[in-house]
């Protein structure tokens, strides 16, 4: 199978096989009006299989929700062609607007305005809590 090169945008690679629908979704992808190619269980000789995600323009993605959904992602950003920039993303700090806490009595479930904010606090369980009331996420 051949996917086309692509001139400017951005190749996230090393996705875990079985993801890149996730973090498709999470990213709104379906909603850009430019050319997205996802690949699905791709051979890699580092992790056995992998996904890949081709974005066809230069969009603003925040890496710490990339790095929250698969620590393991290569964001490549491709100018004219070439890769310019290579970015490996690892677990963030912090965490913001992306984990719900779950915690009835936390002040993110009365107060509408508060973002969920979390904060990791086990990074080889890779364990998030909130930081106003400490409910581990889910």
């Amino acid at each position: 199978m051949i996917i086309g090169q692509i001139k400017d945008g951005i190749v996230l690679d090393h996705i875990t096989a079985g993801n890149a629908m996730n973090i498709y979704d999470v990213l709104g992808l379906g909603k850009l009006d430019c050319t997205v190619a996802l690949i699905k269980n791709a051979d890699s000789s580092k992790m056995g299989k992998k996904d890949i995600i081709k974005i066809g323009t230069d969009l603003n993605i925040d890496f710490d929700v990339l790095g929250y959904l698969d620590p393991g992602i290569t964001v490549n950003i491709i100018k004219d062609g070439v890769v310019a920039e290579r970015k490996k993303l690892t677990l963030p700090e912090r965490v913001v607007g992306v984990i719900k806490c779950k915690n009835p009595r936390c002040i993110t479930s009365c107060e509408r305005e508060i973002r969920h904010e979390f904060m990791l606090t086990d990074p080889e369980k890779k364990i998030y809590r909130c930081i106003y009331c400490e409910q581990q996420a889910k």
